[in-house]
């Protein structure tokens, strides 16, 4: 058995080669990262419209908190389909289908008239918008060694950041300045985003079918152990207490970051009286703190464990740290001034995408690639029934008390109990031997 000491040395030579095998690698996350974006800025324009659209469809609060209700259940069963499709026909190929479907849904936002129709738009959105995720994490999966997978998963990651950092600077253009109604917004905005799929389609494949790709490169990529290639069924994988570890995590997390995305702009207006031009800059600033949280979020696991620390230790010492940094979110109803509250909340979101990004990672290591759609998919569908059930509660607490603050305390806390239920789940992130 290698000691330490040659584990940090051929650690370091693996990290030195990484610098002059290329970088082609980074091109695909690029891709990644820009079809993140454009995900979020589908999914973050019902929160930006949410006082325009109520006001003209005359929504009350829980019909709004009903329409994110639906779309989170399509999101949910999409999410288990989807991390089954993409571990069947790869990425590239998953990714387009998950794509046309979300953005046929985001287009036909633009067509309803009333609540239940926006449900079903919403819940064909939620459907093709579940395959992001798993279609990345895969193409992470195939593309990056492991040591580099946290990084990289950060850095898609962070797409989501930067499409609500869009959303309210476009939104407002389209509707207000160019006059065109919140319509006419989905419409624009769907139509603009198959770019991405014509430059998927063509520069995506996996390694060793890219011919821009080195030999070294492709080495580096390789060099982890041989996975087995033999699909694992769900049968299998929802025995393994790693599966639950995982996805009980995301049935923590994922909902306070369905409250972040689709009730922060509700929060900035009936707190601070913002409207839908004035509560851009709030929210860009909240999102561009939520960016740097998932790259630092990835880069901090990454460079503990170039220094020497395992997988298991790097990841968790990562989301405990994010778990304190969530918690003044308590505080953010009594901030004095939209700024101080701001700060809070982006403190908040850019400590949820650090801890996101390591979560996303560990599948990749405890599983073997033909698994980790499956379990990303898994995880995901359960993260979505708790932002299903969070909506219900959010919804149901601004109808009767019009307060966040029991909604901002069970934010403030999930984190923290996230980290010990994957602790005891899986206290060393053990390979699962899934021979």
């Amino acid at each position: 058995m290698a000691t330490i000491e040659e584990r940090q040395r051929s650690e370091a030579q693996i990290a030195a080669a990484a610098s002059t095998v290329g970088r082609y690698r980074w091109v695909i996350c690029g891709l990644l990262f820009a079809a993140t974006a454009i995900n979020y800025v589908d999914r973050q324009m019902i929160g930006v419209l949410k006082p325009t659209i109520s006001k003209d469809l005359g929504w009350s609060e829980t019909t709004y908190a009903d329409v994110i209700f639906w779309f989170q259940a399509a999101y949910a069963i999409g999410y288990l389909s989807f991390g089954k499709i993409v571990d069947v026909v790869g990425a590239r190929i998953g990714y387009s289908i998950a794509f046309l479907i979300w953005t046929a849904g985001h287009i036909l936002c633009g067509f309803v008239n009333t609540a239940f129709q926006f449900s079903l738009a919403r819940a064909l959105l939620g459907i093709g918008e579940s395959g992001n995720f798993p279609a990345g994490i895969k193409a992470v999966t195939e593309w990056f060694p492991a040591k580099e997978r946290a990084l990289a998963t950060g850095v898609f990651n962070a797409g989501a950041n930067i499409g609500a950092v869009v959303t309210p600077l476009v939104v407002p253009w389209i509707v207000i300045d160019m006059g065109l109604g919140w319509r006419m917004a989905f419409v624009i905005t769907g139509l603009f985003s198959f770019l991405w799929l014509a430059a998927w389609i063509v520069i995506y494949r996996r390694p060793r079918e890219q011919s821009r790709l080195s030999a070294e490169e492709l080495a580096y990529i390789e060099s982890d152990p041989a996975d087995p290639v033999r699909p694992i069924p769900w049968r299998q994988l929802v025995r393994y207490r790693e599966t639950w570890a995982f996805a009980l995590g995301k049935f923590l997390i994922d909902p306070i970051w369905w409250l972040f995305l689709f009730w922060t702009p509700d929060f900035l207006a009936k707190t601070y009286n913002l409207d839908l031009k004035s509560f851009g800059p709030p929210l860009i600033v909240i999102y561009l703190i939520s960016d740097l949280g998932s790259v630092a979020g990835g880069w901090s696991s990454s460079r503990l464990m170039k220094r020497g620390l395992s997988a298991n230790v790097a990841r968790k010492l990562t989301m405990l740290i994010c778990a304190f940094l969530v918690m003044p979110i308590f505080f953010a109803q009594y901030a004095s001034n939209v700024w101080l509250a701001v700060a809070i909340v982006g403190l908040a979101t850019a400590a949820h995408q650090a801890f996101s990004a390591n979560l996303y990672t560990i599948p990749s290591d405890m599983f073997p690639r033909a698994a980790v759609g499956s379990v990303i998919g898994i995880g995901g569908t359960v993260g979505a029934i708790g932002g299903m059930l969070m909506a219900k509660f959010t919804g149901y607490i601004l109808e009767t008390t019009g307060s966040y603050t029991p909604i901002f305390a069970v934010a403030g806390s999930t984190y923290l109990i996230a980290v010990i239920v994957i602790h005891l789940l899986s206290p060393r992130l053990a390979r699962v031997d899934a021979g």
